[in-house]
């Protein structure tokens, strides 16, 4: 039977327009509920004692690596041990973006903006876990999260005076990489760059330049989960997700920050795009990526900008309602998404695990990523294909088949 969780969302407060503007207040804050029901499933898992991981400052506000509101960014880091004391693995969290001075300003009093906001303490599951029935490659490596709190993918080098916002993400990612080969990390070897959502994205952006910090000698890859954001139309037409991330890169100034493989030959926004980098990498990568992204519905797909006369209200947020013409444009998406993997999935170094499930993120949840009745590709979940890619044992690349074949799923519903 195909699973389903379903989460009452209070939306108070908020007022929904058709604006420009109004819509992207909603994409801001719509990307962290979406976010805390998926890291907050762990506490429904089969995990009843959970790791907590403190929460470590980082000191580098002398370089400039803070966090919108000038505090110090910070990060979680759990030891590791025995055949892993020399491997880590860095999860750059997720948490949507910031593209205009008034959604920054909001930010700057959430945790995504300020670590006075942050959590002194997280759970660490999924691939975070400690337990190797529950993360049998990584269970005692070292583990990092990263947190996010800068709004533009860790990529951001800029600042607003008047509204006293500092737009440091590209900062933040220097010091927390300096302050951790300082702990140990410059002598890995083995080491895996992950994130999540925005921080998938990050991931890919970041990539390379993390491989570059190791010897030759060491194992490095990087897994990016529910990151692959497609450069897509709206169901009217519009370009809701470009707009958006056009605010971001020009608002930040990343365009300085983001590979110039891709760069010296496209306009910055097109280059925020995963599927104009992906296929130009040289370090090997992971994509994980639900076929109908939850988030890439609701906010790039389907926002309330784009469907003023609430057509799409019931299906944006359970697939149930859906008609079969909404159905067909969702498979429509899929298939854009097999088309943007085409290429990247045709080198060796590459892995793939694209399901056909409504979700978002799938490697932090205990649920989603290893578990008796976790989301499967050919009996494979996301923790195998990930392992096996990672250390070799397999080449992996899983492709489901559409919806609604999959029963498999942990489907994410909304009402």
């Amino acid at each position: 039977m195909e699973k389903l969780f379903l989460v009452v969302f209070v939306i108070a407060g908020l007022i929904l327009g058709t604006q420009a503007n109004e819509y992207l207040d909603f994409n801001v804050t719509e990307v962290d509920r979406i976010e805390e029901l998926e890291f907050g499933f762990s506490k429904y898992s089969s995990n009843l004692n959970p790791l907590m991981v403190g929460l470590t400052l980082i000191r580098g506000a002398d370089s400039g690596a803070v966090c919108l509101d000038g505090t110090l960014p910070g990060y979680h880091l759990h030891r590791g041990h025995g055949s892993g004391a020399n491997s880590w693995l860095i999860q750059l969290e997720g948490g949507g973006w910031c593209n205009n001075i008034r959604t920054c300003v909001y930010r700057k009093k959430t945790r995504r903006g300020s670590s006075n906001y942050m959590e002194k303490q997280l759970q660490f599951t999924g691939i975070l876990s400690d337990k190797a029935q529950e993360n049998p490659d990584f269970f005692n490596w070292n583990r990092v999260k990263l947190r996010y709190c800068d709004g533009a993918s860790f990529s951001g080098d800029g600042q607003n005076q008047a509204a006293q916002l500092q737009f440091r993400g590209e900062r933040i990612w220097r010091a927390a990489i300096d302050d951790l080969k300082a702990k140990g990390m410059r002598y890995a070897n083995q080491a895996l760059l992950s994130g999540c959502s925005a921080g998938g994205l990050a991931a890919i952006l970041r990539c390379d330049e993390f491989r570059n910090l190791f010897p030759g000698s060491t194992k490095v890859k990087c897994l990016s989960d529910a990151g692959l954001f497609l450069d897509t139309a709206d169901v009217s037409g519009g370009r809701t997700i470009r707009n958006l991330y056009n605010g971001v890169v020009e608002l930040q100034s990343v365009k300085n920050n983001l590979p110039r493989i891709c760069t010296n030959h496209h306009d910055p926004t097109t280059c925020f795009f995963p599927q104009n980098l992906i296929s130009q990498m040289k370090t090997p990568l992971f994509i994980v990526n639900a076929a109908y992204d939850t988030w890439q519905i609701q906010s790039s797909i389907a926002p309330t900008s784009a469907d003023p006369s609430g057509f799409w209200h019931d299906c944006r947020l359970n697939h149930g309602k859906c008609t079969p013409a909404q159905l067909r444009f969702l498979q429509g998406f899929r298939d854009q998404m097999l088309r943007v993997v085409k290429g990247f999935s045709m080198s060796r170094q590459n892995g793939l695990f694209i399901n056909s499930c409504f979700a978002h993120c799938q490697t932090e949840r205990q649920d989603t990523w290893f578990a008796d009745d976790s989301p499967v590709i050919r009996k494979k979940a996301v923790a195998i294909a990930v392992g096996d890619w990672y250390f070799d044992r397999a080449e992996v690349k899983l492709v489901d088949c559409p919806y609604p074949c999959d029963k498999s799923c942990h489907n994410l519903v909304f009402r």
